[in-house]
């Protein structure tokens, strides 16, 4: 099987490239320098170049704060850069995987969002997110697989941020009225692989098990990494950002079961099992 992954710079898409690779897949992870997927032109000749089975679209405008200002260009990579990929595949016959986010929720109320549930963006980058899945879904049989507070060995993170503020810091203010599920981009990476296998197509939910909230999340780094360090718990109001932050990202993964696919591992394992790699790679 030939996969295309694109965003193989950020944290999920080279996850995905090294999974599929121990899978034994012929995989071909781009990054913007190789692929400006904005280029209607550039696109079709590569896709037609390659011809791949498959297409995994991990790559996406991710400043969430940025976005307010630069809307023009995040419009243009997931909106646009989204449907040059989803036409091109359609074009060649290729399977198509849209990597989404819990950003498509307005993050109201406190249970989880199921993956029928009525979308409604409350920022711009989520906004742009829906649009694609609007667009990848009008095009093709397809699969969109919206996930959340991302974490991996290549790019920046939560984790790392902790981490690094924990060398100068005895305590730090964190979030604690946001909640979500912390996501693993090594966990999530083998669910990917095991769905392109298949012809399940649809929308689905896909984080680590459990919930917690971002002050939750900081004090199970800490204490797993041992360090001494004083979470203190303040609002969303207490710290202000340029786009609107879900206060609920809980995420429903029924259709994992419905369509057998398997669920991932408790957040706090992922954590211990990322924070291991992260010491393995300093060494």
């Amino acid at each position: 099987m030939k996969i295309l992954v694109t965003g193989f710079t950020g944290q999920l898409g080279y996850d995905v490239v090294n999974e599929g690779k121990r899978a034994s897949f012929d995989m071909y992870g781009v990054g913007s320098k190789d692929l400006d997927i904005t280029v209607q032109n550039e696109v079709n000749n590569y896709i037609e170049d390659l011809n791949p089975d498959a297409i995994i679209h991990c790559a996406a405008y991710t400043s969430v704060d940025k976005a307010e200002n630069e809307r023009e260009i995040c419009w243009n990579v997931n909106v646009e850069g989204t449907k040059n990929l989803a036409e091109a595949a359609k074009r060649v016959g290729a399977k198509f995987l849209y990597v989404s986010t819990d950003y498509v929720f307005d993050g109201e109320g406190e249970t989880s969002f199921k993956e029928t549930d009525q979308t409604n963006p409350i920022n711009y980058y989520g906004l742009t997110k829906y649009e694609g899945e609007k667009i990848v879904q009008e095009t093709l049989d397809s699969f969109i697989v919206r996930i959340s507070w991302v974490f991996g060995l290549n790019g920046k993170n939560f984790i790392k941020t902790m981490l690094r503020l924990a060398d100068s810091n005895k305590e730090i203010s964190v979030v604690g009225d946001q909640v979500g599920s912390p996501t693993y981009t090594y966990d999530l990476a083998k669910l990917i692989i095991e769905m392109i296998q298949t012809r399940n197509y649809g929308i689905y939910h896909a984080t680590n098990e459990g919930f917690c909230s971002w002050a939750e999340f900081a004090e199970e780094i800490f204490r797993q990494s041992n360090k001494e360090v004083t979470v203190n718990v303040i609002t969303t109001e207490d710290f202000p950002t340029s786009a609107v932050r879900p206060k609920n990202s809980r995420l429903s993964k029924s259709k994992l079961d419905e369509n057998g696919f398997s669920r991932l591992p408790k957040w706090q394992e992922a954590l211990s099992h990322y924070l291991n790699e992260l010491k393995y790679e300093v060494k």
